[in-house]
C-alpha cells in the first residue's frame, strides 16, 4: 500500500521544501494543494478518509504548512472536525517550519543547559511563527520568557496568542532600535533571535560581556546573522563564556526532526503531531 502525504498549504503554491523532506522522511507520493482554507478543505479531508478502510487507512496522511500560523491553525482546526470515529488520518501542522524549527532550537538549548526552570529568555523579533513558538517552547520549560518586536502592541498580541494557547505566562517588550534590544538583554539567560532574513538583531559587543547571558541562538542562515558573532554551523559552541547555536547548527536536528515526523503520520491513523508532539520527539533526538 502506497504511502500518500496530502499537503494542505494556506499559501497559493505549495511548498517545494515540505515537499522533499515528505519524501525523505518516507511517503511514496506527495500531493500539494494551495490556497486552503477552512472553508474548502473538507472536500480534500473526505478524499482522505473514506477511500482507504482498516489498516489500509494509515498509509494516508495529511501534512498543513504554508507561512501563516494563525491560518494552518485554523485549517488544522477544521481537519480535525472533519474526522469522526475511524474515519480518521493521521495529521502534522508545521506552517513556516514553526513547530520543527522551534522544538529543534529549545530542544537543544535545553539539553544544554540541563535545565531551563527559571531562567530568564527573550526572543528577539519574536512575532513570526518560529518565534511564537519558541517562546512557547520555553515557557513550558519553566523559564520566564519574553517576546521582543518593534511595536509593542505585536509583541503583546503575540504574547497574548501563545499565552492563550499554551496556558502560559509569555511577556512583551517593545525594542525598535538597537540600543533597546541591547538593553532587553541585559539580566537574561536565554537569547532567541527570530527576526528577517538581512538583519543584526543583535551586536558581539551587546552580549559578548554580558555576565548573566548563557545560551544564544540564531535562526537566521544568511549572513549577516540575526545575532553578531555567532555562525551558521555553531552547535553549543563556546564563545565569550556562553553556548551559542547557529541556524543551521539547529536545522540538522530541525531535518532530521521533520523526517521522522513524516515518517511517524504513517504508524496509524490517530495521531496530531502539534508543538507539543513535534518538541516530545525533538528532546528524544537532541
Amino acid at each position: 500500500m502506497k504511502k500518500l502525504l496530502f499537503l494542505f498549504d494556506t499559501d497559493a503554491v505549495p511548498s517545494v521544501f515540505d515537499t522533499v523532506v515528505g519524501y525523505d522522511g518516507g511517503a511514496d507520493h506527495i500531493t500539494g494543494y494551495g490556497n486552503v482554507t477552512p472553508e474548502n478543505v473538507g472536500a480534500l479531508v473526505d478524499g482522505t478518509i473514506y477511500t482507504r478502510g482498516g489498516s489500509e487507512k494509515k498509509s494516508t496522511a495529511i501534512f498543513v504548512g504554508g507561512g501563516n500560523l494563525v491560518a494552518g491553525e485554523a485549517v488544522l482546526a477544521a481537519v480535525r472536525k472533519r474526522f469522526f470515529g475511524p474515519f480518521r488520518v493521521s495529521t502534522m501542522l508545521d506552517s513556516n517550519g514553526s513547530n520543527t524549527t522551534a522544538a529543534a532550537g529549545v530542544a537543544l538549548v535545553a539539553k544544554a543547559a540541563g535545565s531551563l526552570e527559571g531562567k530568564r529568555a527573550i526572543v528577539l523579533a519574536g512575532t513570526g511563527p518560529v518565534g511564537m513558538r519558541s517562546a512557547a517552547l520555553l515557557a513550558k520549560e519553566g523559564a520566564e520568557v519574553t517576546i521582543a518586536a518593534r511595536q509593542l502592541a505585536r509583541a503583546q498580541d503575540a504574547a497574548d496568542a501563545v499565552n492563550k494557547r499554551f496556558n502560559v505566562a509569555v511577556k512583551a517588550a517593545e525594542t525598535p532600535d538597537a540600543g533597546s534590544r541591547a538593553a532587553a538583554v541585559k539580566g537574561q539567560n536565554v537569547v532567541f533571535s527570530a527576526g528577517a532574513i538581512g538583519l543584526e538583531l543583535l551586536s558581539e559587543d551587546a552580549w559578548k560581556d554580558e555576565a548573566g547571558i548563557e545560551f544564544l541562538a540564531d535562526y537566521n542562515a544568511q549572513p549577516p546573522m540575526g545575532i553578531g558573532g555567532l555562525d551558521a554551523m555553531d552547535k553549543a559552541k563556546e564563545r565569550h563564556g556562553k553556548r551559542t547555536f547557529g541556524a543551521l547548527g539547529i536545522g540538522g536536528l530541525k531535518l532530521k526532526l521533520h523526517r521522522a515526523c513524516v515518517g511517524q503520520l504513517f504508524d496509524n491513523t490517530e495521531q496530531v503531531l502539534d508543538a507539543e508532539e513535534i518538541y516530545a520527539l525533538a528532546k528524544k533526538m537532541a
